[in-house]
C-alpha cells in the first residue's frame, strides 16, 4: 500500500524569485594572488624621501666652484709664464759656461803680447800653454775633436771629402786629415776635411 503524499504542493500565489538567495562570492577576494595590504604611495611631505637642495645651497655650490676654477686657472698661468722665463733665460745666457771658459784663454793672450821684449821660445811656450787652455775648455763645454786616423773609413756624416788620391792602401779611406773637424755631442759643428784613397 502507497503511503500519501504530505507534501503540499507549491502556492500557485507564491514569486518563485521572492525566496531567500545565497550570497554572491567575490572571487577576488579569495584569489591567493591578490594582495591583501597594498602599500600605499610615499607623499613628496614623506621623511623617508630625499629632500631636494634648496636654492640657497646650490649658490652657496657654485660659487665654491666658481673659486676652485679660479685658483686653478691663476695657478696655471702662473706655470706657464715661469716657463716661458725659464727659456727666455736660457736663451739668452745659454753661452754663459762656454764664455767662462773662453776668459782665461783671451787672459793669456793678453799676457803674451804685454811682454815687450819675448824671446821666440818664451812665445811658443806661451801659445802651447794657452792652446791646453782652450782645448781644455772646449772638452769641457762637449766640444770634441774629429780628428780620424790614417786608413780609418771614411764617413760622410763627419768627414768631407776634398780629393781622392791613389794609395796602397783599401779604397774609401782616408788618407790623410788637412783640417780637424769638431762635434758638439753627438752633432757635427764642422766635418773634417780629409783626402780619399781611390778605388782600384
Amino acid at each position: 500500500m502507497t503511503a500519501p503524499n504530505t507534501s503540499s504542493p507549491p502556492d500557485a500565489g507564491q514569486d518563485p524569485a521572492a525566496s531567500p538567495a545565497a550570497p554572491a562570492l567575490d572571487p577576488a577576494a579569495n584569489s591567493p594572488s591578490a594582495p591583501t595590504n597594498a602599500a600605499a604611495p610615499s607623499s613628496p611631505s614623506d621623511p623617508a624621501s630625499p629632500a631636494a637642495p634648496s636654492t640657497a645651497d646650490l649658490e652657496a655650490r657654485h660659487a665654491e666652484m666658481s673659486d676652485a676654477f679660479l685658483r686653478a686657472k691663476a695657478e696655471a698661468e702662473n706655470v706657464r709664464r715661469r716657463a716661458e722665463e725659464e727659456v727666455a733665460k736660457a736663451r739668452k745666457y745659454a753661452v754663459e759656461s762656454f764664455a767662462e771658459s773662453m776668459l782665461p784663454v783671451k787672459d793669456s793672450l793678453e799676457a803674451a803680447i804685454s811682454i815687450p821684449a819675448a824671446t821666440t821660445e818664451q812665445m811658443l811656450e806661451g801659445v802651447h800653454a794657452t792652446l791646453r787652455q782652450l782645448s781644455a775648455a772646449l772638452v769641457r763645454n762637449k766640444v770634441l775633436e774629429i780628428n780620424p786616423a790614417p786608413a780609418s773609413r771614411f764617413d760622410p756624416h763627419q768627414h768631407q771629402a776634398i780629393s781622392v788620391v791613389p794609395a796602397a792602401q783599401e779604397p774609401n779611406t782616408v788618407v790623410a786629415v788637412l783640417q780637424k773637424g769638431y762635434m758638439i755631442a753627438d752633432r757635427v759643428l764642422r766635418p773634417a776635411l780629409v783626402t780619399v784613397s781611390a778605388s782600384a
